[in-house]
């Protein structure tokens, strides 16, 4: 069976979803989900993402993600690989965390209807899923960025953008009044028994959500470029040339040419400097960093960046 379609352009907006292997929980207590956010944070600082919307449920997670550098494939392999790893270390664990691959739909960033679609889906995910009760309001699930929304903008991640949604929601002006009505709109959407969910049928299939020109337009715009990423190699060539450029900065600020950087010591402070900044900019592997700045192997670099932490 072919692979799901992979397609990275700046700008893009997905929803994305990944369950646990075997349908078995990704999350097994409060402790874990604020971990997961917290290698959220981290991805966003490093992939430059900007998250519309997040659901973390027992067994899978949802995002809305929007990806200014055209690098969806690189952030999620740094997502989900570093957080399984984080993971399996708190908990005494090897091996898979998360089952297949992630679904990423991609959302018509032209017309906010389909991304107000894409958030509505999340937010509400907890009541088709029945861990909110009628009697209780959407907000009270905590693991949700609806709650966020809802909040002074001061209590909001700097990755999480709710101007778009509040915008196609004719809401301008930031403050309680707005927060309020807001909530007030999305209640009245709370799936009832017996009635079918339309948002949920337009989220449950297919690899893109939008009008009837979006899928045209796309591959206008795409047209010789767009392939499949078994391999990611778009991926790898934008995040190796952003690498490239970072390391070139920095050893020109510090008045290093070629020639020093391999002749200097394995550890000395500039390059661990430098690779500290790459692996918080970039999705380079440790083991291109290393081999990049003459470090050695990338177990020893690994070794010096926890020691010098």
């Amino acid at each position: 069976m072919a692979r799901p379609l992979r397609v990275e352009y700046e700008g893009a907006i997905y929803h994305v979803m990944n369950r646990g292997d075997r349908r078995e929980a990704i999350f097994r207590d409060d402790a874990d989900r604020t971990l997961f956010l917290d290698t959220l944070t981290a991805t966003c600082m490093r992939s430059g993402w900007q998250v519309h919307a997040y659901c973390l449920m027992s067994n899978h997670f949802h995002l809305v993600v929007e990806t200014p550098r055209a690098n969806l494939v690189a952030g999620m392999k740094w997502l989900l690989g570093t957080y399984t790893m984080r993971f399996n270390r708190r908990h005494k664990l090897a091996g898979h965390l998360f089952g297949g691959r992630y679904k990423a739909q991609l959302i018509d960033e032209t017309d906010s209807f389909y991304l107000r679609t894409a958030i509505d889906y999340v937010h509400l995910n907890p009541v088709r899923a029945g861990l909110v009760q009628a009697s209780e309001k959407i907000e009270s699930y905590a693991w949700s960025s609806y709650r966020l929304y809802l909040a002074a903008p001061r209590r909001r991640p700097p990755w999480l953008r709710v101007d778009r949604l509040f915008g196609e929601h004719g809401l301008t002006r930031e403050g309680l009044a707005s927060r309020r009505e807001f909530s007030r709109r999305l209640e009245a959407q709370r799936p009832r028994p017996g009635t079918a969910d339309t948002i949920e049928r337009r989220l449950g299939t297919g690899w893109l959500l939008g009008g009837e020109q979006f899928l045209p337009r796309l591959l206008e715009r795409l047209e010789g470029k767009m392939k499949e990423h078994h391999g990611g190699e778009e991926r790898r060539e934008t995040e190796l040339e952003r690498a490239r450029s970072l390391m070139a900065r920095e050893m020109a600020a510090a008045g290093w040419d070629e020639t020093r950087l391999r002749t200097e010591r394995k550890a000395h402070p500039t390059k661990i400097r430098i690779a500290r900044l790459l692996r918080t900019e970039t999705t380079m592997p440790l083991k291109w960093i290393a081999a990049q700045l003459g470090v050695g192997s990338w177990t020893y670099l690994n070794h010096l960046l926890r020691q010098r932490k």
